[in-house]
């Protein structure tokens, strides 16, 4: 411990007597622990930012779509047909699904008095607002007999409605779809962008039979997709599960066969995403570790010409009685006080970069204690690892020899 303490007070003393040069020193050290701090901290952000705009979607939503199948490897079959009657099967008989609704849409001009806008127009039920769980800000939605007699009535979001209305009240007012009139009767609440770059509120509903005969003349019954909600997130794989067994004995598909339907689940796509953002993270790391690596070569470098520089005082040292060990440990303290210097340092900028870009981006960023922890520890490390060449150099000088250096 005393060796430590005397080598410790020998490395702050050699590194105030040449504070230029140590500064420089310290900068390569600085600007990697920095840039790997803030790396982490907005992977981190982003990771949570995009993985939250995909629960506020619903973490239990299970999503159906038709596919086209094969027939002996060869013909393609006609692409698969989902229908409304499927729907309720499913909410019926499927003991961990919770709700179901009918979806189709298509992208289509809606005009109000003298403005038009594009945006999605869709067909659905009552049931879409839970399964997505949509709120109203003004009106309210269709009602049971509204989709019983596909009356021209529709909901939209807040982007349509500031589109077609500005800042009026859109609630009672009509928009044009083709030839047909559509009374407002709701407006949604901002759901805002989607992960996927969807805007949420760039929509307008109506009731999904007048969806059918007015918009996109179907088959009576055929939607586009279904989307149902799981009891819980929790019991998802066992819904998807029962719908697929339920959908296969429907559809007169053999257990063994392709099925006509596709199931997509909201965990895929988390899933997904956290091996997209896992793979960013490591990429990203790797690179700001590149300036860390540049520093710890500074740092040799430095020790190397301190170690010339000092040669003598090494030759008296060694004279006086200090050994191979003492030597080495005072250069080795050295490197790692140099290299932890520039660790603390750059922390604390990688920390108050984090809280401007946290303020400028609204973004919730956490910096994990594992990554103070590496980040330190690595400093550290770097200066035992590229100053152990400097420290052995200096311990294996002839003290003869140094002692003729001028």
């Amino acid at each position: 411990m005393k060796t430590l303490l005397a080598a410790l007070r020998l490395a702050l003393r050699a590194i105030w007597r040449s504070k230029l040069r140590a500064g420089l020193t310290v900068l390569g050290i600085l600007i990697g622990v920095a840039a790997v701090v803030i790396v982490v901290a907005l992977g981190t952000g982003v990771r949570q930012k995009v993985l939250g705009e995909i629960s506020s979607l619903g973490a239990n939503i299970i999503y159906v779509f038709p596919q086209a199948t094969n027939a002996s490897g060869a013909k393609q079959k006609e692409t698969g047909k989902l229908t409304e009657s499927d729907g309720a099967a499913i909410v019926k008989e499927a003991t961990s699904v919770a709700e179901v609704t009918p979806f189709s849409s298509l992208s289509a001009q809606v005009v109000a008095e003298d403005k038009n806008a594009a945006t999605q127009v869709m067909g659905t039920t009552r049931s879409y607002w839970r399964v997505r769980d949509y709120k109203f800000v003004a009106g309210d939605s269709w009602t049971d007999t509204d989709e019983l007699l596909k009356a021209k009535v529709c909901v939209i979001g807040d982007t349509v409605r500031e589109n077609l209305f500005g800042n009026t009240d859109a609630v009672g007012k009509y928009v044009r779809i083709g030839r047909y009139p559509y009374r407002v009767i709701g407006v949604l609440a901002k759901k805002g962008q989607s992960p996927f770059g969807e805007d949420q509120d760039d929509r307008l509903l109506m009731p999904i039979g007048s969806f059918r005969a007015r918009v996109l003349p179907t088959s009576p019954g055929r939607i586009q997709m279904l989307m149902a909600s799981a009891t819980d997130e929790r019991t998802v794989d066992r819904a998807v599960q029962q719908i697929e067994l339920i959908l296969r004995q429907r559809h007169n598909v053999d257990p063994d066969d392709e099925p006509d339907f596709v199931i997509r689940t909201q965990a895929e796509f988390r899933k997904s995403q956290e091996q997209i953002f896992d793979s960013l993270q490591v990429l990203l790391s790797s690179i700001a570790a590149v300036s860390l690596l540049v520093g710890g070569i500074g740092v040799m470098n430095i020790m190397l010409v301190s170690v010339r520089e000092r040669t003598r005082e090494i030759g008296i040292r060694m004279a006086i009685g200090a050994g191979e060990g003492d030597i080495m440990t005072q250069f080795l303290v050295e490197a790692v006080v140099l290299s932890l210097i520039g660790g603390l340092l750059g922390l604390t900028i990688g920390v108050a970069v984090i809280a401007v870009l946290t303020q400028a981006l609204g973004w919730t960023m956490d910096l994990p204690v594992e990554a103070i922890v590496a980040a330190l520890g690595t400093s550290g490390g770097i200066g035992i690892v590229f100053g152990f060449f400097p420290a052995r150099s200096a311990a294996r000088l002839d003290p003869i020899v140094a002692l003729r250096t001028d």
